[in-house]
């Protein structure tokens, strides 16, 4: 895969998993290139409002460029969590947000948002330069298979989405008001070490009814964390005209054709691991009464053009294969302290 080239070598990102986790330590080197503001020598501080998935991988990838990263979750236990891998976590209720964290906010340079709008943050005093807000590829709605980009009227269908949609509008108007940089990322599929088709298919667990309804999908845009995390970086040392990017690999492809992808990258890898029985997946592929539904097929031109991401995992292919080369043995996955 051909990547950016840098004039040095960027420190590599080790991402801490579960001690259950089949995989080894993640390591990847964001390529992007580099200023002489770069991401690495900013000496930001960035404060992440819900450090799920994501939000850990983009962590991970500031700390070891030398900023001060803190961040939020919504108990005691993932608090308890990502202080083990070294951050400041606070505990936050976004309808009601305590003054002290706000203040802690306010006083950082960048602020990564992964939750809905938080009352009492329309404040102009502080820190604050850069705002991003990760919404979703959801907002456009059903499409019918056609292409969709940032311009295409958006249409959300479900109330998630159009919380998604109401969450955007008050981030980017906070973002005016502040008279700073304010960015809405629209993320498709998120996946990643740990969170992809490779591990829904060695867990082997019958599928919940959501799973079943997105399974039935026609297309489905998906992106691999590590391109999210250097989307977010190109847009730090870049200020856009735009304020929303698809974030989004080049091929939407079917779910199930992922599933069958994963399934064979499994099967070559770990030969006599699954179960000698029609996987979930296959099973509902041959449903005679699955409903194929038409979906969107969304565009990441804008991203590429205007932050100047090259995609490390342009495809499913390349994501999944790079997964399952920095896997182990899969049945370590139940042995707690692997």
């Amino acid at each position: 895969m051909e990547l950016c080239r840098l004039p040095r070598q960027l420190p590599a990102i080790n991402l801490r998993y579960r001690q259950n986790s089949p995989f080894r330590p993640f390591q990847v080197r964001c390529n992007l290139l580099q200023t002489t503001e770069s991401v690495e020598s900013a000496n930001g501080q960035m404060f992440i409002l819900g450090m799920g998935f994501v939000g850990q991988f983009f962590a991970a990838d500031l700390k070891s460029k030398g900023w001060v990263v803190n961040g939020s979750c919504t108990s005691v236990e993932k608090k308890t969590k990502l202080e083990e891998m070294g951050y400041h976590a606070y505990i936050f209720d976004a309808k009601d947000p305590q003054t002290e964290i706000l203040d802690i906010m306010k006083n950082h340079t960048h602020l990564l948002v992964s939750i809905p709008p938080v009352k009492g943050l329309g404040d102009p005093d502080g820190k604050l330069q850069w705002l991003t807000y990760l919404s979703s590829t959801s907002v456009y709605g059903d499409r019918g298979g056609a292409w969709v980009d940032e311009d295409y009227p958006v249409s959300p269908t479900s109330e998630p989405a159009r919380a998604r949609l109401t969450a955007e509008e008050e981030w980017l108007c906070l973002g005016h008001d502040l008279g700073i940089a304010a960015q809405i990322f629209r993320l498709g599929g998120i996946y990643g070490p740990g969170r992809s088709a490779i591990d829904t298919i060695i867990k082997q667990e019958p599928l919940s009814k959501g799973q079943k309804m997105r399974l039935s999908k026609q297309y489905t845009s998906r992106v691999h964390v590590a391109d999210i995390c250097q989307a977010l970086n190109a847009s730090i040392l870049k200020r856009s005209q735009w304020e929303i990017y698809n974030i989004v690999d080049d091929d939407p492809a079917p779910r199930m054709e992922v599933f069958m992808c994963a399934q064979n990258l499994v099967e070559q890898k770990f030969p006599g691991h699954l179960k000698q029985h029609i996987s979930p997946e296959r099973e509902e592929s041959l449903n005679p009464n699955k409903v194929s539904r038409g979906e969107k097929r969304v565009s990441n031109a804008r991203m590429k053009k205007e932050l100047g991401v090259k995609l490390f995992h342009p495809t499913y292919r390349s994501g999944l294969q790079s997964i399952i080369d920095r896997m182990d043995n899969p049945c370590l996955q139940n042995s707690p302290g692997s």
